[in-house]
């Protein structure tokens, strides 16, 4: 195991994917440390406080904001959203990994501060189509916020040359066995190794794969679909 952890920062536009896969793999691996964003936007049912998001209130997040806490904080419609910067620094001295579930441009900024303990993978939708019948199927979620989301996936799309590895998750099974294989390999090696019960040098294969489909080429005909 590497004496320092990283960051795994996850990316999508809304409905891709990226938090059911970041949730999942944070399930199944102890390695992982969740970064729990602080959030001004109302709580949704189902959320709980201080697992989901630190729902603070306005004046709270100003107070952080001045006091130099956060790593990184952005509005995201219509609400600001912070990532403090002193549990990813007790996560990294301790060897422990941190996984976050992002926009580009937080995963930018945390990129930027921390440019040597970063791995930044985007989650690609298989299709337009699918992407908005995803945020349509939300119940929590009204129709103007739906709409604007799928305006901003297209401006999110356009950020995938910024990131490290790229994944469809056309289907869910084979999109986590690709980021599980990301995320071992980043944190184990790509070779088998007796002290690690894993088979790395299969899960390298897996991630070889993924790239040999040419997700960027996946990409681009999301954006030209978009535009056209």
């Amino acid at each position: 195991m590497n004496d320092r952890g990283f960051l795994l920062i996850v990316s999508s536009p809304s409905g891709a994917g990226k938090t059911t896969l970041t949730r999942r793999l944070l399930r199944e691996y102890d390695s992982l440390d969740f970064s729990v964003s602080f959030t001004t936007r109302p709580q949704r049912p189902g959320e709980r406080d201080g697992v989901d998001y630190h729902f603070v209130a306005n004046a709270t997040f100003d107070r952080m904001v001045e006091d130099g806490e956060f790593a990184e904080w952005f509005v995201v419609h219509g609400n600001r959203y912070g990532t403090a910067r002193a549990p990813i620094e007790a996560s990294l001295a301790a060897g422990r990994d941190m996984i976050f579930d992002v926009d580009f441009q937080g995963a930018r900024a945390l990129a930027d501060a921390w440019p040597r303990d970063s791995l930044r993978v985007f989650i690609l939708p298989p299709d337009l189509a699918t992407l908005a019948s995803r945020l349509r199927s939300r119940a929590t979620d009204a129709a103007d916020v739906i709409e604007r989301r799928l305006r901003k996936a297209i401006d999110e799309l356009g950020h995938y040359t910024e990131y490290d590895e790229l994944i469809v998750n056309a289907e869910l099974e084979p999109a986590y066995r690709v980021l599980t294989a990301v995320y071992l390999t980043r944190r184990h090696g790509d070779h088998d190794r007796p002290d690690v019960a894993l088979p790395l040098t299969e899960l390298a294969a897996v991630k070889a794969a993924n790239r040999a489909t040419d997700p960027a080429a996946h990409a681009r005909t999301l954006i030209a679909s978009a535009t056209s």
